[in-house]
């Protein structure tokens, strides 16, 4: 444990909302960067699939979904509320969904990284798990977090398995938690990782999305 602790630096005092201001992420693969009004017709291209959505408290399956998500997305990330990301894949420079840091509580160096959905054409190629490499980077690199959680619906199984091949710990289940557009209410269940698994998750994540985009090229290439 101490070994493990001695890899982080001690926090230190800063201003999360400065930090966010016009903040890009990327490496190789992702480019994570502010959600913007211009992304409306790229977002077009992709947003209107209803499976994205089946697990989502709000849907996107009209223009007028469509602007009202965007309009919130900026608005939200202008007002520190969160930070809404425009997730882009730097193999094709294409837009291909967003992300977000929300629920922020600098004052216990705590976030939350969710609202996050991919076009179908982007998903399975290690996009999903780059993007998140990155979000998480930034949160316990540069912002310091103690802890970053995920929540999800309980029924949503493929998230689930996501965040915990990451390297995510599940937590508990809040029953009842919210409506669902159907009128169901949903459990949801959180998930975490804490400052010091961050080296342990750090190294897993480099080692499987490699994997996941060797395997992926792969089949591109028809090999």
């Amino acid at each position: 444990m101490s070994s493990t602790c001695s890899q982080l630096p001690p926090a230190r005092t800063l201003d999360w909302f400065k930090d966010f201001a016009g903040v890009e992420l990327e490496n190789e693969y992702a480019h994570l960067r502010s959600i913007s009004f211009t992304d409306r017709p790229a977002l077009a291209e992709i947003a209107f699939d209803a499976d994205i959505w089946r697990y989502f408290v709000q849907r996107i399956d009209t223009d007028v979904d469509l602007d009202r998500f965007i309009e919130q997305a900026v608005e939200d990330t202008a007002a520190n509320r969160r930070v809404v990301f425009a997730v882009l894949d730097k193999a094709t420079g294409a837009l291909a969904g967003s992300m977000a840091y929300g629920n922020l509580a600098e004052a216990d160096r705590r976030l939350e990284i969710g609202w996050s959905w991919l076009g179908r054409a982007y998903r399975g190629k290690g996009l999903n798990r780059w993007a998140k490499f990155l979000l998480l980077q930034h949160a316990f690199e540069k912002l310091d977090c103690e802890r970053v959680e995920f929540k999800t619906d309980v029924l949503n199984l493929q998230a689930r398995k996501g965040l915990q091949n990451i390297g995510a710990t599940e937590e508990g289940v809040l029953r009842s938690f919210n409506y669902m557009p159907d009128g169901r209410r949903r459990d949801a269940i959180y998930y975490s990782i804490l400052r010091l698994e961050w080296p342990i998750v750090r190294s897993g994540l480099l080692k499987e999305v490699k994997l996941t985009r060797a395997a992926s090229e792969m089949v591109g290439a028809g090999q």
